[in-house]
């Protein structure tokens, strides 16, 4: 299966570089292991997921990078992102600079407010996790299934593969809702974009 959003973009060396920041404990890391998952089970493409660690667990900007490369990834860390998902204030101030020009943002508007730029989409993702979900902890899962909706990486059904390998025993369901939430929300939004 071919990867729609490489496809799209013109990357000499063919990498694709994704970073999701947020603050520690809101599941950043253990998202792009389920993407880097996802698309590793159903692509033809290489992939390599890194994540930060130290202070940052406890609270502080966390980050976790996925690159994807239809050739040998010999560098595994992020230089240039190609998207960037935003979770906190935090978060946005530290690696906005990251993002090349042209690149993908994605922003919780939960938790951010100061954003530099007008183009980005953004979704209230704690918000529908508490809200719509009924618990918080899934914010991930729906930021994941917006992603996908918005980018095209990675079909549902592999995604949702990834995510219930890696749910907790007795949070299938309320995983499931997430994905549901995630891609429906991110529809509507594309819509309204016009993308």
């Amino acid at each position: 299966m071919a990867n729609k959003l490489l496809d799209k973009v013109e990357i000499p060396q063919d990498r694709y570089e994704m970073r999701f920041s947020g603050s520690g404990g809101q599941g950043m890391i253990l998202a792009t292991v389920m993407l880097a998952e996802a698309i590793g089970a159903t692509d033809d493409r290489n992939v390599v997921q890194s994540q930060s660690y130290g202070p940052e667990a406890r609270g502080g900007a966390s980050k976790s990078d996925v690159v994807i490369s239809a050739n040998e990834i010999f560098y595994p860390k992020a230089m240039q992102l190609d998207f960037l998902l935003v979770m906190t204030q935090e978060s946005m101030d530290k690696y906005y600079s990251d993002l090349k020009e042209g690149g993908i943002l994605v922003v919780d508007t939960t938790l951010v407010t100061d954003i530099p730029t007008d183009n980005y989409y953004g979704l209230p993702f704690t918000r529908l996790a508490r809200e719509e979900a009924g618990h918080i902890m899934v914010a991930n899962v729906i930021a994941l299934a917006a992603i996908a909706e918005i980018t095209g990486i990675i079909s549902k059904d592999a995604l949702t593969a990834a995510v219930l390998k890696r749910a907790p025993k007795g949070t299938e369901e309320k995983n499931k809702k997430a994905i549901e939430i995630g891609f429906a929300e991110a529809a509507k939004l594309k819509k309204q974009k016009g993308s």
